[in-house]
């Protein structure tokens, strides 16, 4: 692969800091990509050599060329497999002698397995300490599914229901999966193990419950970024090697392959679109017997996913159910969807896709022109090595899947850029080389100058979204966890202590934010840190034409009947938190049912808000015991006018 191409990729990768938690089902999906039979399709290959593999004779060993390992799929640009000749010596060259140079004998020298599997480790073990790296620097907000879909259920499994995670509604309508969370669940608990054996403080449990699934996330974000690598490799080439490998070694392959594209699908429907996308061409343009072949490989992997997500949610759910199933229907058929947001309908394509590719967009834009476009014929271009050939057979394939994909998700109403994060990854390798042969090639300072400034650009963008946009709803849950420690004495007290023997006294908090505003219990660590927050369900039990006229909890703080008159008839009266009259007082006018009412909140000991709640606050509570504790920023911009400014927390009594 040519080196600016290289240089490309990386600086691309610096762009998925800020989507750091969001890598784990494009992860999934793309590792479904690394095994496969060399005549047989992944995203972006198209069938290759199928009449070959029928008149194949029934050998056991087989001999391919590739440009990857092993443990890669094997690019189907090379000769199909053949029967093993070992009476014939071996050619001294092949089609591919790109990135070659000749030795002595004429004969392009070719990586042999070690060295290729010895750098591509070496690459594999820099991604992952920059994605570690990454992990435990990161301190902004991005989406909160990143913790309510994943985290919060995974606290649940790993500390039992009395460890007050936060269960939104889509788990207790059964819309997810468990094995996603069943995952971090064991991170969890290997983690509290680890704390109780190596007898650590209470705080640097929670430091260590904190940081451990950001470690786990970061391992599939580096595998996410080398089989990016490798699939790039497989379009642009990267000289070639000789591997040995039995019909059961590539139907290994093959099934890993199924495997893990059914699990992508499990934990995330819409994936089934870019299996889609692949699937039916491949099917089409294979021959009967390795039609049959794939068909029945599909059904045997698939059925094993789908067995052991029944049985996992069976033992979550406590009931029989189908997640993917409930998914489609509530979101599809009753557009439940909807109520978290409707957009255009051209709105990937002028926002999405931009916002996701940034400075690589003009370059993907052409990439994907003239990937659409397709390979030219067998035969019309004579310079043109079956290498070339296939690598743009690949691109074709990247580019109407994800052009398929795209078009898919834009005709249901609830959009969300996240949705096209499966095919960032082709995106990035389809913008490579309109990025390298943008100027000529003589020009290569100037090139080198524009990718220089491409790779400070993107630099500076990540830095920014890592370290500062939405870092205040980080913060201020940091300053809470760190507040409850000091004030309970936690710093001497070691997690192999029974703490419930002990006094811990509980610590209050209120969030008056639009819902979801912060992470929940995966950041506040401890059961007695009592919080309530806003919510947002959905008008789930609602007839669809009286939808338009429902307010969540959210909605009536902000909009009707508005923060006064919403706090007013929902939290207790301002009146038993007065900066004047004893606290012995005020308690026993808390008892009155004059001002105690059941559906009333009690007034936290810390209330946390966006500045943009500041002074209407300032007028309710004037002459109360509140005062301001802690500030923190959070955005200088965001698209919720109600999350811009400071992060800010109010005390009782101010401490």
């Amino acid at each position: 692969m040519p080196t600016l191409a290289r240089l490309h990729l990386f600086f691309l990768l610096l762009l998925s800091w800020h989507w750091h938690w969001h890598w784990t089902l494009s992860s999934i999906f793309l590792l479904s990509t690394r095994k496969h039979h060399p005549c047989v399709t992944t995203p972006g290959v198209l069938v290759h050599g199928a009449k070959e593999l029928d008149r194949r004779p029934s050998h056991r060993h087989l001999r391919c060329q590739s440009h990857l390992p092993q443990l890669v799929s094997h690019p189907p640009r090379l000769p199909a497999c053949a029967p093993r000749q070992p009476d014939y010596p071996m050619p001294a060259t092949s089609d591919s002698t790109r990135n070659t140079n000749p030795t002595a004998t004429g004969a392009p020298p070719r990586p042999t397995p070690n060295s290729y599997r010895d750098s591509t480790l070496a690459v594999f073990a820099l991604l992952l300490a920059f994605r570690i790296v990454n992990a435990l620097t990161l301190r902004t907000f991005f989406q909160p599914d990143e913790f309510f879909q994943s985290l919060e259920p995974a606290w649940q499994l790993a500390f039992g229901a009395n460890s007050h995670a936060c269960i939104t509604w889509e788990w207790r309508s059964q819309l997810r999966s468990s094995v996603h969370p069943a995952l971090f669940a064991a991170v969890y608990r290997v983690a509290a193990h680890l704390a109780a054996f190596w007898r650590l403080s209470l705080p640097a449990k929670a430091e260590l419950l904190i940081a451990t699934p950001k470690v786990f996330q970061a391992v599939f974000a580096a595998l996410l970024d080398c089989y990016t690598w490798k699939l790039a490799e497989k379009v642009y080439g990267r000289g070639t090697r000789t591997a040995l490998l039995t019909d059961l070694g590539l139907l290994t392959e093959l099934r890993l392959s199924l495997l893990l594209a059914a699990l992508a699908c499990i934990l995330r429907p819409t994936n089934a679109l870019i299996w889609l996308a692949v699937s039916i061409p491949t099917l089409w343009q294979a021959s009967q017997k390795l039609r049959y072949v794939l068909v029945r490989e599909v059904l045997l992997c698939g059925v094993v996913v789908f067995a052991v997500s029944l049985v996992s949610d069976r033992l979550y759910y406590r009931v029989w159910t189908l997640p993917p199933l409930r998914f489609l229907y509530f979101n599809i058929a009753q557009s439940l969807a909807v109520f978290y947001g409707k957009n255009r309908g051209d709105y990937y394509f002028t926002e999405g896709l931009p916002l996701l590719l940034t400075t690589a967009l003009p370059f993907a834009a052409v990439g994907l022109w003239k990937s659409l476009q397709g390979p030219e014929p067998q035969g019309s271009s004579p310079v043109e090595s079956s290498e070339d050939a296939t690598g743009k057979r690949i691109l074709a394939r990247l580019a109407w899947t994800s052009v398929f994909m795209t078009v898919v998700l834009s005709l249901i109403s609830h959009k969300e850029v996240r949705f096209l994060y499966p095919i960032l990854p082709f995106l990035h390798i389809i913008a490579a080389a309109p990025l390298c042969n943008f100027l000529p090639r003589q020009a290569a300072l100037s090139r080198r100058a524009v990718i220089l400034s491409l790779l400070i650009a993107n630099i500076l963008l990540a830095s920014y979204v890592s370290q500062l946009h939405q870092r205040g709803v980080i913060d201020v849950l940091a300053y809470l966890r760190h507040k409850h420690e000091t004030r309970n004495n936690l710093s001497h007290t070691s997690s192999s202590t029974d703490t419930h023997a002990a006094i811990v006294t509980n610590t209050t908090v209120g969030f008056l934010m639009p819902c979801h505003s912060t992470p929940w219990r995966s950041h506040l660590v401890y059961p007695e840190l009592s919080a309530w927050a806003l919510t947002c369900e959905p008008p789930i039990d609602i007839p669809t034409s009286e939808r338009s006229a429902y307010f969540d909890e959210a909605d009536e703080f902000y909009i009707k009947p508005g923060p006064v008159a919403w706090l007013r008839g929902n939290m207790e009266d301002v009146q038993t938190i007065t900066a004047s009259g004893s606290r012995s007082g005020q308690h026993w006018m808390r008892q009155d049912p004059k001002f105690k009412r059941k559906y009333r909140r009690e007034w936290p000991q810390n209330l946390v808000f966006f500045e943009q709640l500041e002074d209407t606050l300032k007028t309710h509570l004037e002459g109360t015991r509140y005062q301001e504790c802690w500030r923190g920023f959070n955005s200088h911009f965001h698209d919720d006018h109600r999350r811009v400014g400071d992060v800010i927390v109010w005390c009782l009594d101010g401490v």
